[in-house]
């Protein structure tokens, strides 16, 4: 069974499709018509939809404490299981619009910025815009919130009424698109909508309706807290794995999908089902459903499977030593002093992840900005992007360039009458991880655990470029990660690490340029030479995004770009402050 609300109603589900998204039921189910249906691949952003994570009584959150963040997501490829313990909000629940009184109606001020700027044309795509804006401005307020109850110092005061700058408002609507306008209105009314709302309340006009978990608290948490996803065991029969099996969350026919609650469940059900579809964010397998028209007989759901989703600094060997274990939702850095490995669950979201990687992984994080659309990566999971094993990837070449290794976890039964679960543990070099096109070291019954990732030396410099059609929301025509390790002189390069994407069926690192570079001086020679010899590494396809020949040249290009990058670098530091 899911338990969601959507625009403030309660909603309570066991039969239904598990392959159902969230886009189908809203508008064939619910018929909540306000959200449109565009490419169905989670691209064009007409679809997007916004969430509040909803209270529980065993969670943080308390019925004093129920501000959770907004976020959206592209609700043509997500599963409506995910929207399990969650408060689903679209553009028609935006305003203060009394039932049966539209002309009571209040817009919120992303909508009403939206009228005023002229930012609606033929306005297919209106919604999702509205939505991508209206959860900037609401988190904002949330902010703004949280800002005045810890403090009433006039700074504070001052910080809580600046206003969206145009980068705030581009990047927030980077996973929308609009044929009509030419964003110019759109942007308009981003930057217009904190006005709005700031004459609102001087005004004191018509309360602005609260969109946030408070107006739900109490009935939400009495809905959420007593959630049952486990059958009860038949005390008839045998206490076996099958016999205690979990209940699915959702059935139809012979079709089911299961939420397990724990990383032991999720070995039970794996064990159990080894065939099935593991789904965390879905954000590429939904496309499964919406273009290939596949209906999965067995659905894994991970979300609620925390042990996945938290982050650690640990030393190498950490046989020995005590990992320092952070929730995913925590965005704060630990103030000890740096360590040698930073592990992820693979059940982390790139949101998730984002905080973490600015501090330790600076030109990594940069990344982010060109991968996906907000909508993905608040939906999109580090496991999921590497057990994908695409080519084209923006993750892969990265992590392959910083020596990450992945940690597998086979599950099975220690025999035939499947009494107990075998778990097999293995944490291989990443490069080891991908065989072919599609194809990695996954085997029925496994998944992805974690990524561990060495944290950079002194002497190491990492630098990432992607080439794309377009700048955001873009698929990678090529992608290179270049680690570049010097010796203490500075002047001589004792190893490199080169990642390519979109140059080969899989991520790879380039070996042949890698050996190239090692015991070179550190000038522009070395790394076009070293470019020379990666046409040994990779013979690039051709397709729509770019000719083999255009991709080829680019990545040497970019090599020697990196080598540039890094002289100006010791040349800056060497110059007197």
């Amino acid at each position: 069974m899911i338990r969601f609300y959507l625009n403030g109603k309660y909603h309570e589900i066991n039969h239904l499709n598990p392959n159902t998204t969230v886009l189908e039921y809203l508008r064939l189910h619910a018929r909540q018509t306000d959200v449109k249906e565009g490419c169905g691949s989670g691209d064009c952003g007409a679809c997007t939809i916004m969430a509040q994570r909803l209270p529980t009584q065993n969670s943080k959150d308390s019925r004093n404490n129920t501000d959770t963040p907004f976020y959206t997501f592209n609700s043509c490829i997500t599963l409506l299981s995910l929207m399990d313990g969650q408060h689903l909000i679209t553009a028609s629940y935006l305003a203060d619009n009394p039932e049966h009184h539209p002309e009571r109606a209040l817009l919120h001020p992303a909508q009403q910025a939206m009228v005023d700027c002229h930012g609606s044309q033929c306005g297919f795509c209106t919604p999702g815009f509205v939505m991508s804006l209206a959860s900037l401005y609401e988190n904002k307020r949330l902010q703004k919130k949280s800002q005045s109850q810890k403090t009433l110092s006039q700074n504070a005061r001052n910080n809580s009424n600046t206003e969206f700058s145009y980068d705030e408002i581009v990047a927030s609507i980077s996973g929308n698109l609009c044929r009509c306008t030419g964003y110019r209105p759109i942007i308009d009314a981003g930057l217009t909508m904190e006005k709005i709302g700031q004459e609102r309340e001087v005004a004191a006009q018509a309360k602005v309706q609260d969109l946030t978990t408070n107006s739900l608290a109490v009935n939400a948490i009495d809905a959420m807290g007593n959630k049952t996803t486990r059958a009860e065991v038949d005390n008839s029969t045998e206490s076996t794995v099958q016999t205690t099996t979990i209940k699915p969350a959702l059935s139809y026919g012979t079709r089911q999908l299961f939420i397990p609650q724990s990383i032991d469940e999720l070995n039970q059900l794996v064990a159990l089902y080894p065939e099935a579809i593991l789904w965390a964010g879905g954000t590429d397998l939904g496309l499964s459903i919406t273009q290939r028209l596949l209906d999965h007989e067995t659905i894994i759901q991970l979300s609620a499977v925390n042990e996945l989703k938290v982050w650690s600094l640990s030393e190498s060997n950490n046989a020995e030593t005590d990992n320092l274990t952070y929730s995913s939702n925590d965005n704060k850095i630990a103030a000890q002093a740096i360590t040698q490995e930073l592990t992820f669950g693979a059940g982390m979201t790139y949101q998730q992840m984002l905080p973490i990687l600015e501090h330790h992984f600076p030109a990594f994080a940069d990344l982010f900005a060109r991968t996906a659309s907000p909508q993905i990566r608040n939906m999109g999971t580090l496991g999921g992007n590497v057990a994908n094993a695409s080519p084209i990837g923006d993750l892969p070449p990265v992590l392959l360039a910083l020596e990450a290794r992945i940690h597998l976890r086979h599950c099975g039964f220690t025999d035939e009458n499947n009494d107990e679960v075998q778990v097999c543990d293995e944490i291989i070099p990443l490069a080891d991880f991908f065989l072919d096109y599609k194809k990695t070291k996954l085997r029925a019954g496994s998944y992805v655990v974690a990524v561990h990732i060495p944290l950079m030396q002194d002497n190491q410099h990492l630098f990432i470029h992607k080439i794309s059609k377009r700048y955001e929301d873009d698929i990678s025509a090529c992608l290179l990660a270049a680690r570049i390790d010097l010796a203490a002189d500075n002047a001589t390069i004792t190893q490199a690490k080169i990642g390519l994407g979109g140059m080969a069926a899989i991520p790879l690192l380039a070996e042949n340029c890698q050996q190239a570079l090692a015991g070179q001086p550190l000038d522009i020679a070395s790394f076009a030479m070293a470019a020379q010899a990666l046409p040994k590494d990779v013979t690039p396809m051709t397709d729509v995004r770019a000719s083999r020949e255009y991709r080829m040249h680019v990545v040497q290009r970019l090599l020697i770009k990196c080598g540039k990058q890094l002289i100006a670098a010791r040349l800056a530091q060497r110059e007197p402050s």
